[in-house]
This record gives C-alpha cells, structure tokens and sequence, in this order.
C-alpha cells in the first residue's frame, strides 16, 4: 500500500447558503450537491477514516459555477492539508485578472467545466481565441488546466496544447473513455493517441473504475496499458467524493483494489507523487 494518499477531486459544499450562494454553472444545481452535501469539517474528518494525508478540492461547478469563495476560504484555514482547483470564465476578458485573484487566494489549478451532470452536451469554445489570455496567464503562473470533457472535443484540446504546450492539462475522469470492448480497447484509441503530449496528464476516478470492469475490460488489462502508453507519472487518483457516492474510504479501497495489479512504484505515483508534482502545495515539505 502506498506510504502516502492524495486525492486530487474531492468537492465540498457550505452549510451556509447566505454567506455562500447558489450560482450553478447551466443554472441547474447538481443533484448529489443537494442530497449528500459535504462541508470542509466533513471533508477532514472522511479524510481521516479513510486515511486520505492531503487533496486537491475541486470547485463544485454545479453548486457554485465561478464563485471560489468557499473553497478559497476553507484552503485559508487548513493550508497544510489542502489547495484548491478554482473555476473562472475564461471567455470573459477579466478571466486573467480573476485568475491571478484566486491564485492569491491559496488555490493552485483551475478547472475548465465543459461538460457534466448539469451540462450534458459538450461546449464548443474550448479553443475559442478569446481563451488564449486564460492560458497564457496559466502558463505565467504555473498552474494546471483540469478538463471536465468528452472526447468529441480531443481535437480542440489539442489545438491549445500546441499553441500552449508548458501548460499541464489533467482529463478529469480520462475524459469517460468506453472500454467494454476490452483489449486493445479500440473503443479508447483517441484518450491513447494523446499519449504523445508530454502536458497531457490523466485523473482516474470512480468512473474509470467502473468502465474498467464492464463489458470485456477488466484493471489488469486496462491499467498496465494505461501505464505502459502514459506513464504512472501523469496518472493522479481523484476520489469525485462526494459526487460518486458511498464513504470515501470505500471509493479509496474500490482504486486500490483496481490498481493492485500495478508494481508498487507506479501506485506511489498515482496514489501520491504525480499530485504533488502538478501541485507543489501538497508536496511533502509544506
């Protein structure tokens, strides 16, 4: 088992809805952000049972749309434990200007929400000119782009990642590859073909870990491919708590169980060591 665990998407939700307002992104809350909400207290004490040592939070999107101010203060109060990955309007032109506010905030990454529970079509603006001066305000500040989407939307993905290739961009979910096909896992080959950027790093969550055991596919086949054409390196555990439901250390012991069949070291880095490599906050030291 690996010496240390970080999770880099966990989500969390205030209890206090006058301080912190709804504002959705497509203007419809998600239904597990009502249902099974999770404060920062919450978040801490799961951490502690399932033996979680530190995460990236993820901004609910579909709670909160762009407004930080909840993650950005719960960071403030355990900087040791935690950063945060924030959510701007990068088609808006103040989006460098927000981005730079948040950062000094304490939060280290930013995700870009194209596609999701509240928004089921995929967006068409990811390589829109006008989000040119978001990620060059990325790339200036050293901070990863997580990417909430679909595969239909690999091509724009990659515009970008040639016109900024310093910037990292981690694919929330593998971007919901199928793999029921099982091997060589056909169905999958465009998440594979992007292999071939060196930027391009991979965040495997409950959702990987159903596909990899329906249909023909199963983690002792999928893993090591994913290994093998990626690198552990750029391979990072998020635990989508509390979205994906049931107990945190449930969903933890379902990945590692998965992963298993992986050599140790390629489970330290996914388990750990890629997180703090795409956010220094989290390594050892701080």
């Amino acid at each position: 088992m690996p010496s240390k665990t970080i999770d880099i998407h966990p989500h969390i939700i205030a209890d206090d809805k006058k301080r912190y307002p709804l504002a959705p992104l497509g203007g419809h809350q998600s239904d597990w952000s009502r249902q099974r909400p999770v404060t920062i207290d919450q978040m801490i004490a799961a951490m502690d049972e399932a033996g979680v040592d530190k995460s990236a939070i993820v901004q609910a999107s579909t709670c909160y749309g762009h407004d930080n101010s909840y993650l950005a203060d719960a960071i403030a109060a355990h900087p040791n434990r935690f950063t945060g990955v924030f959510s701007v309007d990068v088609l808006a032109a103040d989006a460098p200007k927000r981005m730079r506010y948040w950062f000094g905030r304490g939060l280290t990454g930013m995700r870009l929400f194209t596609i999701g529970s509240t928004m089921t079509t995929q967006a068409d603006w990811i390589d829109d000119p006008r989000v040119y001066p978001a990620w060059e305000t990325a790339a200036e500040l050293g901070i990863p782009i997580c990417m909430q989407m679909s595969k239909q939307a690999f091509p724009q993905l990659i515009n970008l990642m040639k016109r900024f290739p310093q910037v990292k961009v981690i694919l929330d979910h593998l971007a919901r590859p199928v793999l029921a096909d099982g091997p060589p896992y056909a169905a999958a080959a465009s998440l594979f073909e992007l292999a071939r950027f060196r930027a391009v790093y991979l965040k495997v969550t409950p959702r990987t870990f159903d596909e990899c055991r329906n249909g023909k596919a199963t983690p002792e086949t999928f893993f090591p491919k994913l290994v093998a054409d990626f690198g552990a390196s750029r391979i990072a555990w998020g635990s989508n708590y509390p979205a994906s439901e049931g107990p945190l250390k449930n969903l933890l012991a379902v990945a590692r169980a998965c992963l298993a069949c992986l050599p140790q070291s390629d489970q330290d880095w996914i388990f750990a060591k890629t997180a703090q490599s795409l956010y220094p906050a989290l390594r050892d030291n701080q």
